[in-house]
């Protein structure tokens, strides 16, 4: 296809990956797989520059000192936008300083194949000025079924209407993912994660934040090593961990697996089955419906119950007091421990407590 390119002021030329100064404004015609402006507009709302690609299904980014956003749902071409300022506490840079500070990063956005490749990182980190940096950022606009790989050293990430492969890493940010469907994993080493309209298969992991889920389904795995976790409307195989919070849910429909090293579990219209764990707090489960298992644990708390119990169970309960209403039981009762079948037995309820007490539908 044929490309125009626009220029004005000192304008950045892509030439064989490479960003250079053009002395003079000009207009070029080239033939090649992207068509590109580029506007110098010190408002941080305007593109640095803007590219748009045909035959596109997946995209890969790379940035270490900016946020990645790819928004799909759009037509058939991909169009990326890149977007600078000062990330020394200064976001209004002059078209000069810009310019002089663009000579220490490596930049380049191009189309390899079906892949567009965005990348803009520092040349060397040897006596590296961190007050001449830039927060350079991309913003990708995509189809829908589209696929990514990106990674960000310095900013966030937001990811949105979009089906297939996912994968993202941030080392110095938050993730917000809305509306994703297929196979999705990424991790923040320095941000809290916010997903919402998700499915099918979501792996995600942060070492500095919590984690806010709501409104998905699927394969769903949360990982956070320094904050707390809060799940809503959830449906499916579930699984959350913290090693420094508490873990709150409502509207659960599934089988979830909850445990946390430094907080309290909390749970409210829990429908299915449930394994739950932790060292520092009580365990409230509130169920609706009871599945295939039930088993809560702690070492420094209580454990309190409400559930339906008109189907069989085999209970086994122990804490320092034990209360739970004992209907067509057969099996042994004691202060501490209670240890048996309801309704002919079933479904194995397991709760433990192992300083505080263990109640079942008790006010």
């Amino acid at each position: 296809m044929n490309i125009t390119l626009f220029t004005r002021f000192m304008p950045i030329l892509l030439v064989a990956g490479q960003v250079v100064a053009a002395a003079t404004p000009t207009t070029h015609k080239h033939t090649a797989g992207a068509a590109y402006t580029v506007s110098l507009d010190e408002n941080d709302d305007t593109p640095y520059k803007t590219l748009s690609f045909t035959g596109i299904n997946l995209v890969r980014a790379q940035t270490s000192g900016g946020g990645l956003t790819v928004e799909g749902g759009a037509g058939p071409g991909v169009k990326v936008e890149m977007f600078i300022r000062g990330n020394n506490g200064n976001g209004n840079l002059s078209k000069d300083e810009i310019e002089d500070r663009l000579k220490d990063y490596e930049i380049y956005i191009r189309q390899e194949g079906s892949t567009v490749v965005a990348v803009a990182k520092q040349r060397g980190s040897f006596n590296w000025n961190w007050k001449r940096g830039l927060s350079i950022s991309f913003k990708f606009t995509t189809p829908r079924n589209m696929a990514t790989n990106i990674s960000t050293s310095g900013g966030g990430i937001k990811m949105s209407h979009l089906t297939g492969k996912q994968r993202f890493e941030t080392s110095g940010g938050g993730i917000t993912l809305v509306d994703l469907k297929g196979d999705i994993e990424g991790n923040t080493s320095g941000g809290g994660i916010k997903l919402t309209e998700c499915r099918d298969r979501v792996v995600v992991e942060t070492s500095g934040g919590s984690i806010d889920a709501s409104n998905s389904s699927g394969n769903l795995k949360m990982h956070t090593s320094g904050g707390g976790i809060r799940i809503s409307n959830l449906n499916g195989m579930i699984n959350v961990e913290t090693s420094g919070g508490s873990i709150n849910g409502d509207r659960i429909d599934g089988e979830l697996n909850a445990s946390t090293s430094g907080g309290g579990i909390h749970i409210r219209d829990m429908a299915g089955s449930i394994e739950a764990e932790t060292s520092a707090g009580s365990v409230e489960v509130n169920f609706t419906r009871v599945d295939k298992y039930v088993k809560l644990e702690t070492s420094a708390g209580s454990v309190r119950v409400q559930m339906p119990m008109d189907k069989g169970m085999s209970l086994d309960l122990s804490g320092s007091r034990v209360s739970a209403p004992l209907n067509n039981f057969s099996g042994s009762a004691e202060r501490d421990r209670i240890v048996g079948k309801t309704n002919g037995g079933g479904i194995p309820v397991v709760l433990s407590a192992t300083a505080g007490s263990v109640s079942i539908n008790q006010q």
